[in-house]
């Protein structure tokens, strides 16, 4: 049993990342003595609850979190979650304890650390200029020398993961060095209903935030309803103090409008309701990283669509008939499907979380066997 420190420079956002930061502490806590270290004010039991995780593990909060946090959270919308600046904070603030730890993984990307670790790249937060994809943040050079990686290069003792081949691409762009693929966790939603007993409506997951485009997929409601279909949307999404702005701004629209339903913060029983009662699932954050939104429709037995870019098309396996390019495109994608009745037809079982938490443990398995090795 090592001693091992999970990094993740805030789960406040709650979204996909903090799923599967929560995910490798449950899957580490029975085999090693574990830490969470994070800039965050959110609990392991409210997360726990959102996430259906069971992580049970010791939470190290640095000095002056929770001024961090304010001080974050009072940023206007426009200007993001400003991770990176987040990460480059983190790392100052754990490196004077790096020593108590035999091994760190990150779930929060990639970071320049003084010990082995195992890093899980969701996209790259540093030298975003010299990313193939994705935008390319205006302080991306202070932040990514600041980071220690401002010369591209990562420790040679890390070990890279990322979520998916198109993440995957990305890094190797940026620091030439390619990681193993392991897709995050989501397990088959339990007793789906049979199709023909299913809801006509669209179900959309994720963070009540701008870059998961809420707005826009009312929007392609309103525009499937327009051609004459009887199309209700459930937008679930978590809130966070990060986007209280935006996240009013979408309360309003969906206010009013009848046919548009806002499940803020449900817990997860009536996610896995909603998700099993529902014929289809939409996401509309272009470029999306993964996409486990887009993973948990196909779980639930759904027919899901995205935009046509990132590591989504992976999900949907390059279906023209469920990727779009556009808003039009995606009312038009819907209403042909629609129209055609057309049924799920990928396996829901094919990210499961026993595979992830599998992967995790053989990979600090395998970091600190190489340490060994290296006589460290």
């Amino acid at each position: 049993m090592a001693r091992v420190a999970v990094l993740h420079n805030t789960l406040d956002g709650r979204g996909g990342a903090d799923t599967v930061c929560l995910h490798v502490c449950e899957a580490l806590q029975a085999v090693h003595d574990v830490t969470l270290v994070t800039l965050s004010r959110s609990s392991l039991a409210e997360l726990n609850a959102l996430f259906d995780t069971d992580a049970d593990v010791r939470v190290r909060r640095p000095p002056g979190t929770e001024l961090v946090c304010r001080g974050f959270d009072a940023l206007p919308d426009r200007y993001g979650p400003q991770l990176a600046a987040r990460s480059v904070l983190l790392r100052r603030l754990f490196a004077p304890h790096a020593a108590d730890f035999e091994a760190a993984v990150s779930t929060a990307n990639e970071f320049a650390l003084p010990l082995p670790s195992l890093q899980y790249v969701h996209f790259p937060q540093f030298n975003r200029r010299h990313a193939p994809a994705g935008g390319t943040p205006r302080l991306d050079p202070l932040w990514s020398r600041l980071a220690g990686v401002g010369d591209r290069r990562l420790p040679d003792d890390a070990r890279l993961l990322a979520n998916s081949a198109w993440t995957a691409d990305a890094v190797e762009a940026i620091y030439g060095r390619r990681p193993d693929v392991l897709h995050p966790p989501v397990d088959p939603v339990p007793n789906p209903r049979p199709w023909a007993e299913r809801e006509t409506g669209v179900v959309v997951l994720g963070r009540l935030a701008p870059d998961k485009r809420p707005l826009r997929a009312i929007d392609v409601v309103d525009g499937v309803r327009a051609r004459g279909y009887d199309l209700h949307l459930h937008l679930v999404g978590s809130s966070s103090t990060i986007y209280a702005d935006y996240g009013r701004r979408v309360a309003a629209a969906a206010a009013d409008r009848p046919y548009v339903h806002l499940d803020r913060d449900a817990p997860p029983e009536q996610v896995m309701e909603l998700l099993a009662t529902h014929r289809y699932g939409l996401n509309c954050k272009p470029e999306e990283h993964f996409g486990m939104a887009v993973a948990e429709y196909v779980a639930a037995g759904m027919v899901a669509f995205a935009p046509d870019a990132g590591g989504q098309r992976e999900v949907l396996a390059g279906r023209s008939d469920r990727l779009f390019d556009s808003t039009p495109d995606a009312v038009a994608t819907i209403a042909a499907a629609i129209v055609d009745d057309a049924r799920p037809t990928l396996p829901r079982d094919r990210y499961a979380s026993d595979r992830f938490h599998a992967a995790v443990r053989e990979g600090v398995a395998a970091l600190l066997r190489a340490e060994s090795e290296r006589g460290g």
